[in-house]
């Protein structure tokens, strides 16, 4: 067979392989949002077959036969061809997916939907006892996963380049470790600062019917396309790419809080903007997908943070608002800005603010990186939960729900994710601060309810490449300079030296 015949049937192989992994999706999204609660034993043998189904067809020895007959020929001498970067991804998805057999691959499926079923409920109810079984069974088959997978250096290597390809625990400690200083820092003078926000605008009796309506509006100006989405409630907010033309969000609604449905939907929408950007045109193959999470992160985080909690934002929306909300009549815009601003050491990471929430991140990055190295069991997790808490933010939770249960991550499997929140951090500050500089004032723009600017260049620069470039590759090309701390200090520096008067 020719280099071109077994490229096309790569290319037709690994699109029907992306249409399972839709339907995939789309069960997944129906578990979170609109299943009805009887059905999770069904739903979770629904996803253990047809994982099954998709990881027969991702070790399919062909694909290493046709890899073979493709790779070294002419057809992939540009390394950044459309050809040359699919087979690049095809070939390191293939190797990974060939180390995991099947018997493994089911149960992490299977144990994962059961454990997520049970952490749903088992929250509310404090039941850190209970959920400890299926957590240890998840610790246990990550650490054999990443064993079969290989790695150089830690064992969290082999789960993190699934999320955040090529990055490893030694490159991030460094990295992570000088963020800390300039946060630890920064947060230090806010908490001395004489100057903090009145908050209590942003609690009190607040329509859900309002509160959707509001979002919508929002999200749909920043570029969100309803006709190709749709937004519902959900415990937990997520994004799912279900295809071309359905890319869906979630958000979560208090009645009584305004912050926690709006900016959950912004950041949602973030993610939803960038798969909605990507090229269709090579949907079902790399070049059409995103490159990795952290990238994707930067997307939810540059809407939700840089954008949606400026105060040019809110000069643009705040009428709307107080056409929702009556009870923002009497709030004046910059007082307003200011509560939505508010730093604060919290307990619940997704309700942590700017400067903090990096802190909850290294958190539970050190702890797996403890669990995966065999230096933390699953049954001492909330001691070494509390004390990280105690250190980095001066707290300590009193209950499991709002400590150790309170994330969904390990519940199903997703360790070596939690990094790539704060990569998008850092990967969302370093481009904001070059489109800034090469679009003009931003804040202007946003002010006079200009966000298209901003999102052309993210859609030129980040969107329409897919996976062409490596993570940190794809923002030394948007950027012209190599990932760094910086701009995320001093964007941070800057900003809340106004808020908080220092």
């Amino acid at each position: 067979m020719n280099p071109q015949e077994a490229y096309n049937w790569l290319l037709s192989h690994q699109t029907e392989t992306t249409y399972l992994e839709s339907m995939r999706n789309l069960l997944g999204w129906d578990q979170r949002t609109h299943m009805p609660a009887r059905g999770h034993l069904h739903r979770a043998n629904q996803l253990a077959n047809i994982t099954r189904f998709i990881h027969l067809r991702r070790t399919d020895p062909q694909i290493g036969e046709m890899l073979s007959a493709v790779e070294g020929t002419a057809l992939l001498d540009d390394p950044c061809s459309v050809e040359a970067v699919n087979v690049r991804e095809w070939r390191r998805s293939f190797d990974r997916a060939v180390k995991i057999p099947e018997k493994l691959a089911v149960e992490l499926a299977r144990v994962s939907s059961e454990a997520e079923s049970f952490w749903r409920d088992a929250r509310p109810r404090n039941d850190w006892t209970g959920f400890t079984k299926y957590l240890q069974r998840i610790v246990a088959l990550k650490r054999e996963e990443a064993e079969l997978i290989g790695y150089s250096n830690e064992p969290y290597d082999a789960l993190l380049d699934e999320y955040e390809p090529e990055e490893t625990a030694r490159s991030l400690e460094p990295l992570f470790a000088e963020l800390r200083a300039g946060l630890v820092d920064l947060l230090g003078r806010i908490e001395g600062s004489s100057g903090q926000p009145n908050t209590s605008v942003l609690h009190g009796n607040f329509s859900v019917y309002e509160q959707e309506s509001f979002a919508r509006e929002v999200v749909e100006c920043l570029g969100y396309d309803f006709a190709a989405g749709r937004l519902d409630p959900t415990a937990h907010p997520f994004s799912v790419d279900i295809g071309p033309g359905d890319v869906r969000i979630t958000t979560r609604y208090d009645s009584t809080f305004l912050n926690t449905a709006l900016f959950g939907a912004i950041h949602e929408a973030g993610h939803a903007i960038y798969q909605q950007g990507l090229p269709s045109e090579h949907w079902g193959t790399p070049m059409g997908q995103a490159v990795s999470l952290g990238i994707h992160e930067s997307q939810s985080r540059l809407w939700e943070n840089f954008v949606g909690r400026s105060l040019s934002f809110w000069k643009h929306f705040y009428p709307q608002a107080q056409r929702h909300f009556p009870t923002l009549q009497n709030v004046k815009v910059d007082a307003f800005h200011s509560a939505v601003n508010e730093v604060r050491s919290s307990l619940i990471r997704t309700e942590a603010d700017e400067v903090t929430y990096n802190l909850h991140i290294l958190l539970r990055f050190e702890l797996e990186l403890a669990m995966l190295r065999g230096d933390l069991e699953v049954e001492d997790l909330p001691e070494a939960w509390n004390g990280k808490m105690e250190a980095y933010l001066g707290l300590t939770p009193p209950d499991f729900s709002s400590g150790v249960m309170q994330d969904i991550h390990w519940a199903i499997g997703a360790i070596g994710y939690f990094p790539t929140y704060t990569l998008g951090n850092l990967y969302a500050a370093q481009l904001f601060a070059k489109a800034e500089a090469e679009l003009g004032s931003l804040q202007e723009q946003m002010g006079a309810g200009e966000f298209r600017p901003l999102l052309d260049w993210l859609r030129q620069n980040i969107h329409s490449q897919g996976s062409r470039y490596l993570p940190r590759d794809l923002i030394r090309q948007a950027t012209g300079a190599d990932l760094n701390s910086n701009h995320l200090i001093e964007y941070l520096e800057t900003k809340y030296a106004v808020l908080y008067g220092f």
